[in-house]
């Protein structure tokens, strides 16, 4: 499956930023979706996942309860709502999938095989 992730930019502390994800696979309702993010000199961090059919969504505690993560299947699209921003969410942000009929969520990079070209979240303090 492709990715192309978009919707990144600058925004001030305390905005709001909405990323996007669009797939190209013909069966999206068979990939776990998940953001990852990267900041200079750090390790690809997790973010969000979402599950196939969207009925179940995971977050890295740094995010939870600022950020959501939601899909559209009959776009082929997985967004990140992005609020209260802070300067630390500064980082390129890549989605990446899995493909697999049994859901179980996955934070670590090495369980991906397909991953967008990333987007730059630059948040101003």
């Amino acid at each position: 499956v492709q990715l192309q992730a978009s919707g990144g930019g600058l925004v001030q502390a305390g905005g709001s930023l909405g990323l996007s994800c669009a797939a190209s696979a013909r069966t999206f309702v068979l990939y776990t979706i998940s953001w990852f993010r990267q900041a200079p000199g750090e390790d690809r961090a997790f973010v969000a996942t979402i599950s196939g059919n969207g009925d179940r969504q995971y977050y890295a505690d740094s995010v939870k309860g600022r950020f959501t993560i939601s899909r559209d299947n009959a776009k082929n699209t997985v967004y990140l709502q992005m609020n209260s921003l802070k300067p630390e969410d500064t980082a390129v942000y890549y989605c990446a999938a899995k493909v697999g009929q049994l859901f179980r969520p996955a934070y670590s990079p090495k369980q991906y095989n397909s991953w967008g070209q990333g987007t730059q979240v630059t948040v101003s303090s």
